[in-house]
C-alpha cells in the first residue's frame, strides 16, 4: 500500500539511441594521416558498421599505422575489414622469393619500410593475424561490398577471386548484381578525386595515395567524408 504522502519517482524514459550507420572506406594504401582525420570527422559510434575495401598497405607512407588504427578502431565499432589485392600479393609474398620481389615492386618496400625491417619478419604477428582475417566480401540487406569487381551473374558466395581482387573498371564495367543489390567497391582509383556512381555500383577508390582524397560514405545517406594526406579535409 503506498501513503497518501508518499513520493512516486516518474517512471524513467529509455535513452533511444541512434541507429547505426553503414560506413565504407575506399583504399587506404598506407595514409594514416588521412585515416585517422577521416574517422574524427565520422566519429564512429558503437552501433556503427565500418566497412574498409580493402588495400591497406603497400604505396603510402605508413602502412603499419593504418594497421594500428584499424586494430584500434574494432573496439569503438563493428569493423568488417574486406580484402584487397595488395593483401593478397603479401599473402603470396610470404612464400615465393618471386613474389616477394613482385610485391616489393607494386608498393611494398612502403611497407616494409613502415616497419623498418627488410622482410615480412619485421610485422607483428597481431597485424599479420588482422589481414588474414579480411574477408572477400560482406552484404547487408541492401547493398555488397568487395573491392574491385564481380560477376553480375554469379552469387558473391561464388565470386571469383581474380575478379573480386584484381579487375579494373577500366577493363570491364559490370551491370547490376543479381541480388538487385548496390554494390560498393574500390580498387581502381579515380585521379579527380570524386566517387564514380553509376547507380548499381558505386567506387569509393579516389586516389589517396597519389594526391587524391580518401574517401568514406555513409551507403543509407549518402553522406561522404573526404580527407587528404598530409590531413586536410577536402569536402563535406
Amino acid at each position: 500500500m503506498i501513503r497518501a504522502n508518499a513520493m512516486i519517482d516518474p517512471p524513467k524514459t529509455r535513452e533511444s539511441k541512434p541507429p547505426g550507420r553503414t560506413i565504407a572506406i575506399g583504399d587506404i594504401h598506407g595514409c594514416r594521416t588521412a585515416l585517422d582525420a577521416l574517422l574524427a570527422a565520422i566519429q564512429p559510434r558503437p552501433n556503427d558498421t565500418i566497412v574498409t575495401i580493402g588495400d591497406y598497405i603497400d604505396r603510402g607512407p605508413d602502412s603499419r599505422g593504418v594497421i594500428e588504427t584499424l586494430l584500434a578502431l574494432r573496439k569503438q565499432c563493428r569493423l568488417v575489414p574486406l580484402l584487397g589485392n595488395h593483401e593478397q600479393m603479401l599473402f603470396s609474398a610470404r612464400s615465393s622469393h618471386d613474389m616477394f620481389d613482385r610485391w616489393l615492386k607494386y608498393g611494398g618496400t612502403a611497407t616494409l619500410a613502415s616497419y623498418c625491417g627488410d622482410d615480412l619478419h619485421a610485422m607483428p604477428m597481431e597485424h599479420g593475424w588482422f589481414l588474414d582475417s579480411c574477408r572477400l566480401y560482406f552484404e547487408t540487406d541492401t547493398h555488397f561490398f568487395i573491392h574491385a569487381n564481380y560477376d553480375q551473374n554469379l552469387p558473391l558466395g561464388e565470386q571469383n577471386e581474380d575478379t573480386a581482387l584484381c579487375l579494373s573498371l577500366n577493363e570491364h564495367v559490370p551491370g547490376p548484381h543479381l541480388s538487385g543489390k548496390t554494390a560498393i567497391v574500390g580498387h581502381t582509383a579515380q585521379l579527380e578525386g570524386e566517387i564514380l556512381d553509376l547507380g548499381h555500383l558505386v567506387c569509393i577508390d579516389t586516389n589517396c595515395y597519389g594526391g587524391g582524397c580518401l574517401t568514406a560514405i555513409n551507403v543509407g545517406t549518402g553522406q561522404l567524408w573526404q580527407t587528404r594526406e598530409p590531413v586536410g579535409l577536402c569536402v563535406g
